[in-house]
């Protein structure tokens, strides 16, 4: 699609929105699923992580490596200047070639030969996805009015928990079929002679998942430039917002690094992702090694269910602060954090409860606690700046949350893990035996282990017991942040009829 001339005079936009009903509806559908697949693709590797731990033969450390850092530092490295691209050029079209990008990369993943090879096509995810939220952000501030944008965002932000529900269903059960079954089901659709020279028999499950899930989006990509309108910016804003100019990004960074409110939602939404993504990451080893069940009926059973909980709290997050803004003006900023405290005891009883479906109701508690704060990360980002700036705006605070969160999230649970479990053998009188103990073989062949098998094994769950139930203490301080984010909140509203700190008159 082209690029609708920007700055087109607004005709009551800021009322209607652009577009029809319908259309826009699509729209918002539409952004939602990219951003669904973009956290299926995203997820994916968290689902099939003991299988791959087991493959690479990784502790957890290593793994915690493997899933944060390297993502999080490219995916910050590219959101900012693709943003900067956003608020200047076609957004549809930028979103559509990022698709391409972390589509082809995710399937590459199933084909890493060494633990350096899968780092790499990672690190390719991560380029491509950054450049998914802060133009579709940007996308749906155009095309929805603003007494309508927290109830669109918050169904935008579904994508985040509806991506983990299917990465679950999809990579839980993907990963479970073995090669040979995979190959002659190829064969069955008179296809076998396209992959002749695959031995399937060597080809692990998880390989298999990496390669179907990421297949698809080049088309999803195709159907998305073909059929969504690049608005003006500016369209659904009031007319006094001027919304025709474009805001350079140090003009843009002037706006919203005068108010608190944007510091203060950084930080506490990096923390939460600092404990979300740690505990994602080691959610399915957590179930397998604690609980004993396997790879697809920790991600089917178990996975699916918490992550689509998650995404109830996510919509009612939207759809509370919808319904009550004119009561309270500031919710959208105060109701993550009383969600936040809800969470912490619920996520702490779950870890440790004598079974696992006791677990799992405290869990699903949990989750929906958690994910309130979700929409409003979005909604009071937006809500502070002009038009101009949305898209560069949220990818700033999206490169904080991604350092703070996915960049040292994983790696913290890792390497906490490892350190309890240290600590757990050595108070088992097993010390001689950690530079020895092989922990994959828990899960593959514990008789190896022989008599100190089970307390090694013992020791090697309640190494990451204890530190996910530590990481999430971590939500405390989060919770600060968006009561303090609240406090500001109202000062630093975005004012149509004043002039933007930093971007003149």
């Amino acid at each position: 699609m082209t690029d609708t001339t920007a700055g087109q005079s607004n005709t009551g936009g800021h009322i209607t929105g652009f577009g029809s009903k319908g259309y826009r509806t699509y729209v918002l559908i539409a952004l939602m699923l990219v951003y669904t697949l973009n956290f299926i693709d995203r997820t994916l590797i968290s689902v099939v992580a003991q299988p791959i731990i087991n493959t690479f033969q990784l502790n957890d450390t290593q793994w915690g490596l493997l899933s944060g850092p390297p993502f999080a530092l490219f995916y910050a490295a590219m959101g900012i200047p693709i943003a900067m691209w956003a608020d200047r050029a076609n957004r549809v079209m930028i979103i559509a070639l990022c698709i391409i990008i972390w589509s082809v990369m995710t399937a590459l993943c199933g084909m890493a030969t060494a633990f350096i090879w899968l780092l790499v096509f990672r690190v390719g995810v991560a380029i491509g996805e950054a450049g998914c939220t802060p133009p579709a952000n940007s996308l749906i501030t155009d095309y929805y009015p603003p007494k309508s944008r927290a109830g669109a965002l918050g169904i935008y932000s579904m994508g985040v928990t509806l991506g983990a529900v299917l990465a679950q269903l999809f990579g839980g059960s993907i990963a479970g079929i073995k090669g040979e079954d995979f190959g002659n089901w190829i064969g069955s659709l008179g296809l076998g002679g396209l992959f002749s020279g695959i031995d399937w028999s060597t080809v692990e499950g998880w390989r298999i998942a990496f390669v179907v899930v990421g297949a698809p989006g080049v088309i999803i990509a195709l159907i998305l430039m073909f059929t969504i309108k690049e608005p003006p910016r500016g369209y659904s804003d009031p007319p006094s917002a001027n919304s025709g100019k474009k805001a350079p990004f140090f003009d843009a960074f002037r706006e919203f690094a005068s108010k608190p409110t944007f510091w203060w939602l950084s930080l506490g939404a990096a923390l939460v992702a600092f404990v979300g993504y740690g505990l994602i990451s080691f959610q399915a080893p957590f179930l397998q090694r604690v609980h004993g069940i396997g790879v697809r009926d920790a991600a089917v059973l178990y996975g699916a269910p918490l992550a689509a909980v998650s995404a109830v709290g996510t919509f009612l997050g939207g759809y509370i602060s919808e319904k009550l803004e004119g009561r309270f003006p500031t919710i959208a900023a105060w109701l993550p954090g009383a969600g936040l405290m809800i969470a912490v005891p619920a996520y702490i009883a779950a870890f440790f409860a004598p079974s696992l479906q006791v677990a799992f109701g405290l869990w699903v508690i949990a989750g929906i606690a958690h994910y309130l704060y979700l929409s409003g990360q979005y909604m009071v980002g937006t809500a502070i700046v002009s038009p101009q700036s949305r898209a560069t705006t949220i990818a700033v605070m999206l490169l904080i949350i991604s350092l703070i969160g996915n960049g040292i999230g994983p790696l913290f649970v890792g390497a906490m893990s490892d350190f309890f479990m240290g600590q757990e053998i050595s108070k088992a009188g097993l010390s001689a035996l950690a530079d020895t103990f092989n922990p994959r073989l828990c899960g593959t062949d514990p008789a190896a282990l022989g008599a100190d098998g089970p307390e090694l094994c013992r020791a090697y769950a309640n190494g990451l017991r204890y530190s996910m139930a530590a990481t999430v203490l971590f939500f405390v301080v989060a919770a600060g942040c968006y009561f303090m984010a609240s406090r500001s909140f109202a000062r630093d509203r975005y004012n149509p009829d004043m002039p933007a700190s930093g971007m003149g008159t």
